[in-house]
């Protein structure tokens, strides 16, 4: 798999294969970055976690458009080390990207030292694990005031009534089996626009 553009544009990442890995394809890679820099995010201010990371290919691409950090949080051990070695390849800085090898449910359960502007979760296929982890995630404090929070899963999952209320929904889009779903976290302590004046 090849990052599509930045610092590591045309350079391979490692993948691991097996039940449950699905890497995401360039075009929907190419379509998720694209919907998220429509709506504003400058990466080089953007810290990213990715969780179910996987073969970390979305945190990554993250990084190579300039992020200032990634997370990534993956509980299989080939796969977390198979993501090690994908960052030490690029060179990626240790302060930069990160590898957590951990049960993404328990570690979400402990509050957040620092928040985060875009997280990507990606989940295995039929286990029900995006609410959970939503929910896990908002009260645990890991999603900045405005962050965007993009979701890949199945085209057919429905997850009406199980999303946080404070996740305001800002796409929903298929890519043949694929589901990219994209809310905006609107908490108190997200920036307000004042109401124009009036002469």
């Amino acid at each position: 798999m090849r990052i599509i553009a930045g610092t590591y544009g045309g350079r391979s990442i490692r993948t691991v294969e097996g039940p449950g890995y699905r890497p995401a394809t360039a075009k929907v890679r190419q379509a998720v970055f694209s919907m998220l820099e429509a709506r504003g995010v400058d990466w080089t201010c953007a810290r990213v976690l990715d969780l179910f990371a996987g073969s970390g290919s979305l945190g990554i691409e993250a990084l190579s458009r300039g992020a200032q950090l990634a997370w990534f949080v993956e509980k299989n051990p080939r796969a977390a080390d198979c993501l090690r070695g994908s960052l030490r390849d690029l060179a990626v800085p240790e302060g930069r990207g990160r590898v957590f090898q951990a049960d993404l449910l328990k570690l979400l359960g402990r509050p957040a030292k620092d928040a985060f502007d875009v997280v990507f979760i990606d989940p295995p296929y039929g286990l029900d694990l995006l609410p959970p982890a939503l929910l896990k995630a908002v009260r645990g404090g890991y999603i900045a005031p405005d962050a965007f929070v993009l979701a890949e899963v199945e085209a057919k999952t429905d997850f009406a009534g199980q999303v946080p209320a404070q996740l305001i929904p800002q796409a929903d889009r298929l890519y043949g089996q694929t589901r990219i779903m994209l809310w905006q976290n609107k908490t108190p302590d997200s920036p307000s626009i004042p109401e124009p004046s009036i002469p």
